[in-house]
């Protein structure tokens, strides 16, 4: 398949869920400033349970993170350029927060890459001064990422290599957002800008203070 046409389906799936979302978010009324709020009704269905293992080699669920939000990216330690330039956009976003707001927010990356994410290799990636403060690193087998990556309507895919064994991932690059409970919250461009980020962050915080 030609690599133009690989990006094409990678992207779209991607495209399709920020219109979507985007629509979802503006219906409700005219509102001059959008809050990033918890719906109750139109409920996306992103997210759900799951069980993989932390860069420490803890194995940990969805429940591992209660009572926190989640600010959730996937990607993976070999991506040369999008995947760090995302983690850098959080990370530039959590630092204008103050510390009782990040202390509310936990970040995470979820690889797609299973094959060479093992959790000695995330930990040594999630440790990057360059990425959020208390980055949490999540791998697992290849069903385990298979089967987050679906809950959260994310599409990966391995990209040919040139025979050397060296090979990148092809993936949709995307922030999730999700509330105390893991139910899905906002859905962001990986190319947003930190201010904007930081204040949607906030605005969801602020709106969800408990």
């Amino acid at each position: 398949m030609p690599r133009s046409m690989l990006w094409l389906l990678i992207a779209a799936p991607t495209i399709v869920l920020i219109i979507v979302f985007s629509v979802l978010l503006s219906q409700g009324g005219e509102r001059q400033e959008r809050r990033a709020e918890v719906r109750t009704s139109g409920e996306a269905l992103v997210g759900g349970p799951f069980e993989l293992v932390d860069h420490t080699g803890a194995t940990v669920t969805q429940d591992s993170y209660a009572g926190k939000a989640m600010l959730i990216y996937f990607g993976y330690t070999y991506c040369p350029d999008i995947c760090p330039f995302s983690l850098q956009v959080m990370a530039a976003a959590m630092d204008q927060l103050d510390a009782d707001e990040r202390a509310r927010i936990q970040p995470i990356l979820i690889t797609v890459d299973a094959e060479r994410d093992t959790h000695e290799q995330m930990a040594s990636y999630v440790s990057s001064p360059a990425f959020p403060d208390g980055l949490v690193g999540l791998t697992g087998n290849e069903d385990q990422i298979a089967a987050v990556a679906r809950a959260y309507r994310v599409v990966y895919q391995r990209a040919e290599d040139d025979g050397s064994g060296d090979y990148l991932m092809d993936h949709s690059s995307i922030i999730y957002l999700m509330d105390n409970d893991g139910r899905f919250v906002d859905v962001f461009s990986s190319n947003i800008d930190p201010r904007d980020l930081a204040q949607r962050l906030q605005d969801f915080l602020e709106d969800n203070p408990g």
